[in-house]
């Protein structure tokens, strides 16, 4: 009888229990990474797909996958390394070798072998040592597609990152390039080629943007149930909203609910505004107390399996709108809902704005306004749409929460997006927004965070309801205290 070796013995015991961490994603199987693979061949014929995964974190923090990478492996290794190979059709995985020491401290990894090739249909898993040596026997005169937008890992956006890298770059005590630029250039030294025929580097984050653009069926799932965490924290935060909270304390319940329906992160940070922070877009500080009075906004959703979604929620800190904030309300929402009912697939985005605007036209017609200021704002937020060149409804959802776009003409089912317009009195910093997840469908479109409300009474009457501060506040009675 052959000896087992220990390591392989570990192994199999740790693939065989329940309560392990998976050496592989759940998210998707790994057909479904496999296919996205073969149609990346097809766009790139005669050329080499090369990447290279995200790096191992410098302190005690989770580690997550760049975002392209993930998209075409679902390995969650740091410093992976992948060549894909349109002409041959062959997809090699490169790995670090196990680390044993690690190991035992961290639990096991996924490492070079016949397991790993099993695990994510790659039919090549060798280890990272090989990669130099694959890329020399690259055919001279081949493209070389590489990701040159800097990775995405969790909260980050496509423009973010690009900003990011600018800044960095143009900083005169700082002048990095990014890790995608380094390693294009360490590509374009080592593959093969030669100085009569250097290699022909191209971008690919083109071609997989057009590949990221509709979704597949299980990545719909995937933001719909970021959707529905997102939508559950919103309504909890609105039942236990009350004057005398924290900003902060606000967004600690998304926090927990996120957590609570394991998801990995969050999708971008905590918007928590009370009354004139809500004029921020993007504020993020949450250090204000609710006042009685206040209008606050609450925008905030989790990073599911590598999927994100957003989603906005605006409520009276005290549970109830003053006639002012009901009128202003009120109006909006009839205009974002004009929007969102003209939304259907197979027609250009101008032709969903031109439809909206027709239907506002009508409601401004119709709305009886008791401020003359309210009805201003309203009649800017109407203006906005007779811009013959606007041609965007929101913005893109998916991996990333501002998520990757390419060149289209029409909506077409798969794509998920947001629409999030906002109505706005500047001189008093007054601020009002919704936004919602939409799905473009064969027949229509999904509103994936529907389930929240949106309607004032609807606001009001969950507000009445108990939320969790006041549950977690509550002395405990003779029945529910423990013997």
């Amino acid at each position: 009888m052959k000896r087992i070796p220990i390591v392989l013995i570990g192994l199999v015991i740790y693939l065989v229990s329940p309560s392990a961490r998976p050496l592989f994603t759940d998210a998707f199987p790994p057909e479904e990474f496999a296919a996205r693979r073969a149609r990346l061949m097809t766009e790139i014929g005669d050329g080499v797909a090369i990447l290279q995964g995200a790096t191992e974190r410098p302190g005690y923090l989770k580690f997550r996958q760049s975002n392209q990478f993930f998209y075409l492996t679902g390995v969650e290794v740091p410093r992976a390394l992948l060549i894909i190979d349109g002409r041959a059709k062959t997809t090699t995985l490169f790995l670090p070798v196990r680390d044993e020491r690690m190991e035992r401290s961290e639990g096991p990894m996924l490492a070079p072998g016949p397991e790993a090739e099993k695990l994510t249909g790659i039919s090549k898993v060798l280890a990272r040592e090989q990669f130099a040596d694959a890329l020399a026997a690259i055919a001279p005169g081949r493209p070389l597609f590489l990701p040159h937008r800097a990775e995405a890992l969790g909260a980050a956006t496509p423009g973010n990152v690009k900003a990011h890298d600018e800044k960095t770059r143009s900083d005169p005590w700082d002048g990095r390039v990014s890790r995608e630029a380094a390693f294009v250039e360490q590509v374009r030294g080592k593959a093969g080629g030669s100085s009569v025929q250097p290699p022909v580097i191209r971008d690919l984050d083109p071609v997989l943007d057009a590949m990221r653009l509709i979704k597949s069926a299980r990545e719909i799932a995937l933001v719909r149930e970021a959707s529905r965490i997102s939508g559950l924290a919103i309504r909890e935060t609105i039942r236990s909203a009350r004057p005398g909270m924290y900003e902060y304390e606000l967004e600690a319940i998304g926090d927990y609910f996120f957590k609570k329906h394991n998801a990995q992160g969050v999708a971008y940070f905590g918007l928590v505004a009370a009354g004139k922070n809500a004029a921020w877009p993007h504020y993020h500080a949450a250090q204000s107390q609710l006042r009685d009075g206040d209008l606050v906004l609450y925008d905030y959703a989790p990073d599911f399996k590598y999927y994100t979604s957003d989603v906005t929620r605006m409520f009276p800190a005290n549970g109830r709108f003053t006639p002012e904030q009901r009128e202003m309300y009120t109006i909006y929402l009839k205009l974002y809902q004009a929007l969102m009912t003209s939304i259907r697939p197979n027609v250009e985005p101008t032709v969903v704005l031109a439809d909206a605007l027709k239907k506002m036209e009508q409601i401004m017609g119709t709305f009886v306004f008791k401020t003359p200021k309210i009805k201003a704002a309203a009649e800017r937020f109407v203006a906005a749409y007779r811009n013959t060149d606007r041609n965007s409804l929101g913005h893109w959802i998916g991996m990333e929460v501002h998520d990757v776009t390419a060149p289209y003409d029409v909506l077409k089912p798969g794509m998920m997006f947001t629409i999030e317009p906002a109505l706005t009195i500047p001189a008093e910093r007054v601020y009002v927004r919704l936004e919602d997840a939409i799905l473009i469908t064969a027949d229509g479109y999904e509103n994936m965070s529907g389930f929240v409300p949106v309607e004032p009474d609807a606001i009001e009457r969950l507000m009445a309801e108990e939320g969790m501060f006041e549950r977690a506040d509550r002395k405990p009675t003779e029945t529910t205290r423990r013997p």
